[in-house]
């Protein structure tokens, strides 16, 4: 089963934080689907996207389109999205469900930090996905680096 990491943005907003951890992913040969909470965010996410950073873009495709499987990294709302990924990376609240998480190599839940209600849904997608049995890791960012405040069943 995958392991699921949570993502506690203090620091670094979402729009620094994916693109970092899709190169990361990229690196190791995955495929990547990004699943968000919103359409707005989706269409937000793909035109950052596209826009990259000053070394480069990252290239992706949303869903619906013809090539969704060759997608290297596919923006969806559907979990049913289909690109063989090894990663999936949940952000603006899309729901993780425990049988989802057996499909990929690492699950990855983004939140911001700063919003009591993307909190609240972070806990209770924590509490859902460990007492289904899934190994999850808790990652905050408070000290300026990434570091592990917490795990279960692993």
């Amino acid at each position: 089963m995958a392991e699921v990491f949570f993502y506690h943005l203090t620091r670094t907003p979402l729009e620094s934080t994916l693109p970092d951890l899709l190169e990361k992913s990229r690196a190791r040969g995955w495929k990547a689907l990004v699943k968000c909470g919103a359409l707005d965010r989706l269409k937000w996410l793909d035109d950052r996207l596209w826009a990259g950073r000053d070394d480069g873009f990252l290239p992706h495709g949303v869903s619906g389109g013809a090539h969704d499987a060759d997608q290297p990294i596919l923006l969806t709302m559907d979990e049913t999205a289909v690109n063989n990924a090894e990663i999936l990376m949940a952000v603006d609240g899309a729901a993780v469900l425990p049988d989802e998480v057996g499909r990929f190599t690492r699950v990855c839940i983004l939140f911001d930090g700063n919003d009591p209600a993307a909190l609240d849904f972070a806990r209770g997608q924590w509490k859902s996905l460990t007492d289904a049995g899934c190994p999850a890791k808790y990652w905050s960012q408070e000290n300026g680096s990434w570091a592990e405040k917490a795990s279960k069943n692993l």
